[in-house]
Formats: C-alpha cells, structure tokens, sequence
C-alpha cells in the first residue's frame, strides 16, 4: 500500500482528481468506482474544476457507485443518488446509461445485488476505485466483522456509523437502519484503489488499516492485500502512523512517471 500524506484536505483532493484525471487520460473508457459522504466532497469540485477547465472528459466513462440507502427513492434528497447527480453527474458530460447506483428501492434486493454483481463484469470490472474509510475502519457500508470475501448485499448499520451519518440527516432517528453496499471482495477486484482519510477523527482507523493486522475487524485493513492501493491523507489523520517519516521519505523521492 502506497501511502500519500498531504498537508490538508485541499492537497489531498488534488492528488486524488489527479490520479483520476491520469487514468481516463490513460483509458477514455474507464469503468470508475464511486464514492459518497462528506470526505469526497473537495474531490468532486476539484474533478468538475478540472471538467470545465478541460482537462478530464467523461464522455465515455462508465460508473458504479458503492451503495446506497435502503428504502430511499432516488430523488431523496439525502440519497446517494441525489448526492452524486448534485457533486458530479449534472456538471460534467457522464452519459447518464453509463451510471450506476445500487437501487434503495428494488422489490427483491438478493436478486439486485446479483444483477448488479453482473453489471460491474459485464462493464469490464472497475478500473480505479475511490473509497473512504469509517472511523471504525468501514469501507463502504463494510462494517466491523464483515467477511473480506463479500460481495455486493444487504447491510444492518452499526449504532457508531448511524451515529455519524445523523449530520446528513438531522437526527440518528432519521438514519435508515440498512443499505444496499457493495461487498469487500467486490472492492478488492477493482484494478486499482484510492482510498482518502482526513482529520483527527480518522488517524485510528488510518493507522490500524495501514499498520495493524489484517482482521475483518478492520475491513479496511485488507487493502495491505491489494496490489495497487493509495491511501491519500492529510497531516491530521496521519498523527498514529508509526512509520510517517518513511512514507514521506518514499513520496517525495518517487521518479517522476509514477507520479499524476
């Protein structure tokens, strides 16, 4: 696992829009992984910035995103959807056939984890994938004790990550109790990941990811497995990394085509 810290959350953006940007320049059709929440945020406007400037083109790019709300329609404003057609899909040229989402409000939610299972194979796998880290070392909706070989399928959210997603929605009462997510092994097919952690309240989980054992008590902790993984943290989340100075020491003398 490549490990990038950057000096504050705007840094950390850049690199990830960065790397974006490098892959569909690489590949126009790229089958990209998505993610939503607060810690994206600043990577979707750097993206759109870099749209509009001309420097990233998603005429051709597909996406799938990593989950979704059970029993939100799609025009909730606090669905992923909603979330995703606001930061990204309505200020660049996605073709809207070429996105996906997990869908809250299917009748038969097995049989659409599957088909969804389908759609990421039929579209090629995902080439780059983003993610963010729960402060409990979720990825995805990926809690604590998930299996590392799951796939795509329904999730009970914990009490902590209920907790931390009431900001969006007002109160913990508001939270749905279950998502549509896809599963640890899904993440772990795709080509390539990304993974972006910032502030203090994230340096536990950073640190345990990175440097603790693998255990599907860290869900994260199994991207130390993943052949071409980058973490991309500011300095906050960075304070429990033992080995900080290594990483540094290894990004900043890194040859220049290996960089964005």
């Amino acid at each position: 696992m490549e490990v990038i810290i950057k000096p504050d959350p705007e840094a950390v953006s850049k690199e990830a829009a960065a790397l974006f940007q490098r892959q569909l320049a690489l590949k126009s059709t790229s089958v990209l992984g998505l993610a939503t929440g607060s810690t994206p945020l600043g990577f979707y406007r750097e993206l759109v910035r870099r749209h509009r400037d001309g420097h990233v083109d998603f005429a051709h790019a597909t996406t799938f995103n990593l989950d979704e709300y059970v029993g939100l329609s799609g025009d909730h404003p606090m669905s992923y959807r909603a979330f995703m057609r606001e930061h990204l899909f309505a200020q660049v040229n996605m073709r809207p056939d070429h996105v996906h989402l997990p869908d809250g409000q299917t009748e038969d939610i097995p049989v659409h984890c599957e088909d969804y299972e389908d759609e990421i194979r039929h579209a090629g796998g995902i080439d780059l994938q983003l993610l963010g880290i729960g402060s409990d070392g979720h990825i995805g909706f990926n809690e604590p004790s998930s299996s590392l070989s799951s796939r795509t399928r329904l999730k009970t959210l914990t009490p902590r990550t209920i907790a931390d997603n009431a900001r969006f929605f007002g109160s913990e009462a508001d939270v749905p109790r279950h998502v549509i997510t896809m599963g640890v092994g899904t993440i772990m097919e795709a080509r390539q990941v990304i993974v972006l952690a910032m502030g203090a309240g994230k340096a536990t989980a950073v640190a345990a990811m990175v440097e603790g054992a693998i255990t599907a008590s860290v869900p994260a902790s199994i991207l130390q497995m993943h052949p071409k993984c980058a973490l991309i943290i500011d300095e906050a989340a960075a304070t429990q990394l033992q080995r900080a100075d290594y990483y540094r020491w290894v990004y900043d003398h890194k040859p220049h085509w290996q960089r964005p």
